[in-house]
């Protein structure tokens, strides 16, 4: 199975080159499921009902989220209305949506995704990330329930994703950090067969801060003082995300490499789909 992870879709400019090149690359490489995160969607925070959509019409079979989910007002609203928009499994029981959920892929597998949020630096700090991945890795085992399984882990420490990495090894396809919105050079596949990536990187503006003009971040370094609200960076995006070949025996991934496409990175393709 082929599957694709886009990282963090930054405002308009990295949702403009996920519509743009999302469609091409399905059809050149013959994707099989695809995976984008979406929480930095709308201008930086959070995601509406229309961009959700519009992802899916270009070709995303989920979106996930993280620690901005509910930075628009509707999104409480619209969550629990479409079965692949994923917020944090990890929040308490109760919270509207769903955190992860069962797809079926181009090429018939059944695909569990799963997103989850990581409680070092990171805020509001839900319910323990390893005891929730347990909870649903044992609804769905892989080669059972499931015939691939990614974890999308939202997180700012590298510690805190590389151990809940190894926790899933060899019982997930795919865990990938999303979050920090640099992509890492640590892409692998682990021990027991799960590729994993500590973060995927962002598809937006990287002549920038994470995404946002670079005005407001670097007063608020030097003054401490907020002089306005932080606005995104809308100079010409870069597509970042991590491309990944999966057994369809095992389930357990047999490639993994970076995807990234646009000005500003050294682009990159896996050479196992060109």
């Amino acid at each position: 199975m082929r599957l694709l992870f886009l990282g963090d879709m930054v405002g308009k400019t990295g949702r403009n080159i996920v519509f743009e090149k999302l469609p091409g690359l399905i059809s050149d490489f013959k994707l099989d499921f695809v995976i984008v995160n979406g929480e930095n969607a709308a201008g930086g925070f959070g995601i509406t009902e229309q961009i959700h959509l519009d992802t899916i019409d270009a070709g995303a079979d989920v979106v996930t989220t993280g620690n901005h989910v509910w930075d628009q007002k509707d999104t409480v609203s619209f969550c629990a209305r479409y079965d692949n928009f994923l917020r944090p499994a990890n929040y308490p029981a109760g919270t509207p949506g769903k955190g992860s959920g069962m797809y079926i892929a181009r090429n018939g597998a059944r695909v569990l995704v799963a997103n989850i949020m990581g409680r070092v630096f990171m805020h509001p700090e839900l319910d323990d990330p390893f005891k929730a991945a347990e909870t649903i890795l044992e609804a769905s085992p892989l080669g059972e329930q499931a015939d691939a399984i990614v974890f999308d882990f939202h997180a700012e420490a590298t510690s805190e994703k590389q151990c809940f990495g190894h926790f899933c090894d060899s019982r997930v396809s795919l865990v990938v950090g999303t979050h920090t919105h640099i992509p890492t050079a640590d892409h692998q596949i682990l021990n027991g067969g799960t590729a994993y990536m500590s973060d995927a990187g962002m598809c937006g503006d990287y002549d920038s801060s994470l995404g946002m003009d670079k005005e407001e971040p670097i007063n608020r370094f030097i003054s401490k003082i907020s002089k306005g609200r932080m606005e995104v960076a809308n100079g010409p995006a870069t597509l970042c995300g991590v491309a990944v070949e999966i057994s369809d025996r095992t389930g357990l991934a047999e490639k993994i490499a970076p995807l990234r496409m646009g000005p500003r990175l050294a682009e990159t393709m896996p050479d196992f789909w060109t």
